[in-house]
């Protein structure tokens, strides 16, 4: 129920209560204290004093993530109005500099800062948003497309079935999100086909992401016999839906029974060496791994955790409930955001307009994480688009994040709208509303305006 009248002068007032004591920018002071300009300084590139300077640069590029129009030209005639209201010189409306200084943005830099203010804000999160007080970190893919150019076609290909000028370059993108604040750990960028480009390899190369005692969530592509070895050397357990393969090859009558449909079996090292592993590390590989087989939910489950007495197949069902969250996370970076057609024409800048993408989405997730520990509620109760529209809103008519009182009633809008809960919520993968009745465009889009040029543009489908 959301607070209204009384209630919500109440929550107001807790809430500015809360804002005033020392410890109350637990999550904020990601953003506003030293270690925040501290680890900021030192990823700045070595720069000398330009228009758009890096920090100013990011800023905007981060705007540009956020607004519906995403234009550069949008940020740069924002920039203006903004300058000429606080009195300069609001210098010139052209693009050119700042899509150059765009350009000038170490990826690194943006990463780094992701990369950060998501583990911050793990890293302050109470016990209670923990799944038994242990971390749990829910990994997925998904896919973007791109600007059409030849330099990204080179090195993000299209799909093999698409003739040529036809389809769209592609990419694929693997995060690692915290379960409990929704923040993003880290990800790895990837072909969309071709070798290195598959959700394994990804999840490889940010491995070192996880520390001893997390718990790693995912669907049934990543429950693979290696993986599951590299997770238990590192202290790290794993529930995953049992792989597709496998899946229909499972006797629960065999094993060491624990309950009904609950064993543990032991898995034998594949006989056959994976392409991406060296002969050394298939060597070192153990021979057998137990592992615990559960059917729950109307799916297998394959975990690490292997003591039934400890975690109950009911616990197990509900933890992997829980993996729905990060194609939420997905959905909301790619759509709320506006992050499913990338803008930039060459892959340098396509990776830093992902990375940009993403720091926006955990400065969001930062603000949600504060509004919920000071109204005493989940991250997960609140809703992503509601607050990227707050601050939109804030920040347009120029409300700072400096002031007590002011902070407590950003927090107190944030907390406002809550999302509801509909577990086992299914819908159809299908769309109401028509497409409009426009043919796809089959050939080259040159070969097509010299048909329209000589025959006209065909009759409107009906």
């Amino acid at each position: 129920m959301h607070p209204n009248g009384s209630a919500r002068r109440r929550q107001q007032q807790r809430v500015r209560k809360q804002v005033h004591k020392s410890d109350a920018y637990a999550f904020f002071n990601v953003l506003t204290g030293p270690d925040w300009l501290d680890k900021v300084e030192s990823v700045l590139p070595a720069h000398r004093e330009r228009q758009y300077p890096p920090t100013e640069t990011l800023a905007m590029f981060m705007a540009q993530a956020l607004s519906a129009n995403g234009s550069c030209q949008a940020a740069v005639d924002d920039r203006a109005v903004e300058r000429m209201s606080a009195g300069l010189s609001p210098g010139s409306t052209h693009t050119g500099a700042y899509c150059r200084a765009r350009e000038r943005l170490p990826v690194q830099m943006v990463s780094e800062l992701a990369c950060y203010v998501g583990q911050e804000v793990c890293a302050r999160a109470p016990r209670t948003w923990h799944w038994r007080g242990r971390p749990v970190r829910l990994v997925d893919g998904t896919t973007l497309v791109m600007a059409d150019t030849p330099a990204n076609q080179g090195a993000y290909p299209q799909p093999r079935h698409q003739a040529p000028g036809l389809g769209f370059p592609i990419c694929r993108v693997l995060g690692i999100v915290c379960l409990g604040s929704g923040a993003l750990l880290n990800a790895g960028i990837g072909r969309y086909h071709g070798k290195g480009g598959d959700e394994q390899t990804l999840l490889r190369s940010i491995l070192d992401t996880l520390h001893p005692g997390d718990v790693l969530v995912g669907d049934a592509y990543f429950a693979t016999y290696f993986l599951l070895c590299t997770l238990r050397e590192r202290d790290i357990d794993a529930v995953f839906e049992q792989f597709g393969a496998r899946r229909h090859l499972t006797d629960f009558r065999c094993g060491k029974r624990l309950g009904e449909r609950d064993h543990l079996i032991e898995l034998s090292k594949p006989a056959v060496k994976p392409e991406w592993m060296s002969q050394a590390d298939y060597e070192n590989a153990p021979d057998t791994l137990t592992v615990r087989e559960v059917r729950a939910g109307g799916k297998t489950l394959v975990t690490t955790l292997l003591d039934a007495s400890q975690t109950a197949k009911s616990e197990l069902n509900s933890l992997y409930k829980g993996r729905w969250h990060v194609e939420l996370d997905l959905r909301n970076i790619k759509t709320t955001l506006g992050m499913e057609r990338l803008r930039c024409k060459s892959p340098e800048m396509v990776r830093t307009e992902v990375w940009v993408y993403l720091l926006a989405y955990n400065l969001i997730r930062v603000m949600m994480a504060q509004a919920a520990q000071l109204n005493d509620c989940s991250p997960r109760e609140l809703s992503f688009k509601h607050t990227v529209q707050i601050w939109l809103a804030w920040t347009h008519y120029g409300q700072g994040v400096d002031g007590h009182d002011k902070l407590g009633v950003l927090f107190v809008l944030i907390s406002q709208q809550r999302v509801a809960d509909r577990p086992g919520r299914i819908e159809p993968r299908a769309l109401k509303k028509r497409p409009k009745p426009y043919p796809r465009l089959t050939q080259p889009r040159v070969l097509a305006r010299a048909h329209v040029s000589k025959h006209g543009h065909p009759k409107k489908l009906k």
